[in-house]
């Protein structure tokens, strides 16, 4: 009989993958996600971002089930035939629900919510549509798993681009009508919340022309050059989107530049030299008391000065502590190394919440009266300044960064990274290669810092919790490894999107969820690798 590599038998996929879909089905309309994105359109009065929620499962039920080994016409059919076994599972559970009226146990199982889960439909004709339906969409995902690589990134590229023009909506009109002068385009491109079909169409277009971009650039210009390209392209992005949208836009691209400042720390420790760090935001922190003890208008000051001035020291103090943590603790290797940051991040962040240092730094009320920074005399109060000012120093740290990785000391990182036995064979001190790193990601987490003390006008120990570091990570491994522009990707995927989706309330961390799955899924070395290490992997 014939199996698939796991070892499952066709019929068997089959039915495991119907069940499966089916039942996740039931569980994002039990929780309430359905409901939620039902109400947001994406092509205005013809398809809701609940609906493609629903469409996806049965994609992924088709692709699970179209086992390549029992050939074309085989793997299509069960693919077919998984996709309606997960449509009357689907089905058949929401009507047995409405049935025992389940309300009181799954708040979100609303009569509403079920009529719209079962596209208006009672009995007999809701089994026979989602089954329809759902065969329909799970057919289509048996043959995108079957067509050539290319086109399925063209597919991606094309779904990215409607998702992204309907979803931020708000964002591309602000854009636009700041950037031509009127708004006479955004009745013909949007219909109310959602894309009309002719801004349907654009989006599609879109999608085709930047894959079609993509595919010429890599058969023309070469890596170097594509890339060279797609850094000019992003930094024209980073300086121009938020000076033709709003304040909202522009405190949302801070966030997202302070993170990729810490991103840059981080990579050098982990891209460049392999360093796993889970206590990164000890040094952030560091920066971040150093600058509001040194600048604020508080009884706790220490002194006034300004912010350039307490920068370079902010700066030093994150170094002195990188040092003085990374000697006892680089010595040792992978998962130790990962447990001893982070037991460094736990005793920083329990120090500046307890009672003991509460005279110093405050303590749980943290440090208030933190002024702005100034430029040639004048206050930088609005969130555009303080975002190019970001935009600036992390451009300025990734340019340190690049030339680092190109030296003889980021080779050295480098070989360490690939095999330490091997690189201490060939001279390299082990120790020393090491501490230069995560000293230098601790002093670009203290610049990171300070610039958050700065901006924020306060600090308090919640700022600093162990997520910090994490979503640092996260970015960098969404993003790509050891690579620059990949730091700013990773930073505005994983910490912006979730702010530009703020309507979704906390479903928007479904966003963040399912990108991390995606990518590790599709494209494991990152959405924009380093050419280097993705050539190696």
């Amino acid at each position: 009989m014939v199996r698939d590599m796991r070892g499952a038998a066709p019929h068997s996929l089959v039915l495991k993958a119907g069940l499966i879909g089916g039942l996740v089905g039931v569980y994002v309309v039990a929780v309430g996600v359905f409901a939620a994105f039902a109400a947001r359109p994406v092509v205005a009065q013809s398809l809701s971002l609940g609906q493609i929620m629903l469409l996806s499962i049965a994609l992924t039920v088709g692709w699970s089930a179209a086992d390549a080994r029992q050939g074309r016409s085989g793997g299509l059919a069960a693919a077919a035939l998984a996709g309606v076994l997960a449509g009357l599972v689907y089905a058949g559970v929401l009507l047995m629900a409405r049935e025992a009226k389940l309300q009181a146990m799954f708040v979100a199982l609303t009569p509403a919510a079920l009529n719209t889960g079962l596209f208006g439909r009672t009995g007999l004709a809701a089994l026979v549509a989602a089954a329809l339906i759902a065969g329909l969409a799970a057919l289509g995902g048996g043959l995108v798993r079957q067509m050539p690589a290319p086109a399925r990134r063209t597919l991606l590229a094309v779904a990215i681009a409607v998702l992204v023009g309907a979803l931020l909506r708000d964002l591309w009109i602000s854009f636009f009508a700041n950037l031509l002068g009127g708004r006479w385009w955004v009745s013909t491109i949007y219909t109310g919340n959602g894309l009309s079909w002719t801004g349907t169409g654009v989006a599609v277009a879109a999608g085709l022309a930047w894959q079609a971009l993509r595919m010429l650039g890599r058969r023309e210009a070469g890596a170097r050059s594509t890339s060279l390209i797609g850094i000019a392209l992003l930094l024209a992005a980073a300086i121009l989107i938020p000076y033709f949208t709003n304040a909202f836009v522009a405190q949302v691209m801070l966030l997202v530049g302070l993170y990729a400042l810490m991103g840059t720390g981080l990579n050098i420790e982990l891209g460049l030299a392999g360093l796993l760090d889970l206590g990164f935001v000890a040094f952030f922190a560091i920066g971040a008391y150093v600058t509001a003890l040194l600048t604020a208008d508080s009884p706790l000051a220490i002194a006034h000065l300004s912010f350039w001035e307490a920068l370079p020291i902010a700066t030093l103090c994150a170094a002195a502590g990188g040092f003085v943590f990374g000697l006892p603790v680089l010595r040792v290797r992978g998962d130790y190394l990962a447990l001893a940051t982070l037991g460094l991040g736990e005793i920083v962040r329990l120090l500046v919440v307890s009672d003991m240092s509460a005279p110093v730094i405050g303590g749980a009320q943290g440090i208030v009266g933190i002024p702005r920074p100034d430029l040639a005399g004048t206050p930088m109060v609005s969130q555009l300044s303080l975002y190019y000012l970001t935009l600036v120093l992390t451009c300025l740290v990734a340019l340190a960064g690049w030339r680092l990785q190109h030296s003889p000391v980021g080779r050295a990182w480098a070989a360490a990274r690939e095999d330490e036995d091997v690189a201490a064979t060939l001279g390299i001190d082990l120790v020393r290669s090491k501490l230069r790193a995560y000293v230098l990601g601790a002093a670009f987490a203290g610049v990171a810092g300070a610039l958050f003390a700065t901006t924020l006008g306060s600090i308090f120990p919640q700022s600093f919790k162990l997520d910090v570091s994490i979503n640092v990570l996260a970015l960098l491994v969404v993003g790509g490894l050891g690579s620059l522009p990949g730091v700013f990707v990773g930073s505005l995927i994983l910490i912006g999107l979730p702010e530009f989706l703020r309507e979704f309330g906390e479903y928007r961390y479904l966003f963040y969820g399912f990108l991390l799955i995606l990518v590790m899924r599709v494209r494991p070395q990152g959405l924009w690798p380093d050419p280097l290490q993705a050539r190696t992997s």
